[in-house]
């Protein structure tokens, strides 16, 4: 291709170097979302995955990960949708672990061919965990009567504003061992002969970065500009795909009438999502 060619065609149709598009996938692992927070989750993902995997000429897609779990649903979702656009427009997948990527952040992490972490990275978390609060002795303090009412004798089970029962208990975990189980194999599938024979490794415990690859969770220790000129070669650019911004459509989500009350809603409601984020990135010392 002629220098002046070069010089008008743009970045990505030039063919004198590769291009890896980049997709960043950072926060706790949530369903929904609100105007004032918007969580890691399939809906909030998905377009940005499609759109790197869309790059033709490009071999693999980087995507980096710094999240210290959630959803399991959720996790699994981005998981599959990675792995699907992978097979299907044959490309390799990089996985660049952050700050963390634990629990459900590992398990999107597990969608890589090659998990490159950083040595100070915190990956591992594999098990489950439920948190709550029980507000039954304060309710008593203020005068307030708990009252509720079912057809079925275990649709309220584990209520905040009720004692807990032994056999809700149970069935909690329960249910946390056969979705800890769907984790443990996935590890095993897609880690396989890499994975250490360590009796800590799926009791939700984690660890730093080199740690974690001699444990077999990653592959390798560096970062994303240095492991991939060093694997497509010095001309390797980065391209960072992001959600397309529309300057009119953001002063409407910020000042139409009909968004007040859902501002104020959400408002209100983000305070306890915002503090089940915080418990989740504390968990890990972030």
């Amino acid at each position: 291709m002629s220098t002046a060619l070069s010089r008008i065609l743009p970045k990505s149709l030039r063919a004198d170097g590769t291009i890896i598009p980049v997709v960043r996938l950072q926060g706790a692992i949530m369903s929904g979302g609100s105007p004032l927070r918007q969580h890691l989750s399939l809906a909030s993902s998905a377009g940005l995955l499609e759109k790197a995997f869309s790059y033709r000429k490009s071999p693999a897609v980087a995507i980096a990960i710094n999240s210290p779990g959630g959803s399991p649903v959720q996790s699994r979702l981005i998981y599959k949708r990675i792995r699907d656009l992978a097979e299907e427009k044959k490309k390799r997948v990089f996985v660049f672990v952050e700050d963390v990527a634990a629990s459900g952040g590992y398990l999107i992490a597990l969608a890589g061919d090659e998990i490159i972490a950083d040595p100070s990275s915190i990956v591992g978390s594999i098990g489950v965990v439920s948190a709550g609060f029980g507000f039954q002795e304060m309710i008593k303090k203020i005068g307030v009567e708990r009252r509720i009412h079912t057809a079925g004798q275990n649709k309220a089970i584990l209520d905040p504003f009720q004692p807990e029962k032994k056999e809700d208990i149970e069935r909690l975990k329960s249910i946390q061992l056969d979705v800890h189980e769907t984790f443990i194999q996935l590890v095993k599938e897609r880690r396989g002969a890499k994975l250490a024979d360590d009796d800590e490794l799926f009791t939700g415990a984690f660890w730093a970065g080199e740690r974690g690859r001699a444990l077999g969770l990653v592959d390798d220790i560096g970062d994303m500009r240095g492991f991939l000129r060093q694997r497509y070669g010095d001309k390797t650019s980065l391209k960072l795909v992001s959600q397309p911004r529309s300057l009119f459509g953001r002063r409407m989500t910020l000042f139409g009438a009909d968004q007040a009350s859902e501002m104020a809603a959400s408002a209100a409601a983000g305070l306890l999502s915002a503090a089940e984020e915080q418990a989740l990135w504390r968990r890990f010392g972030l």
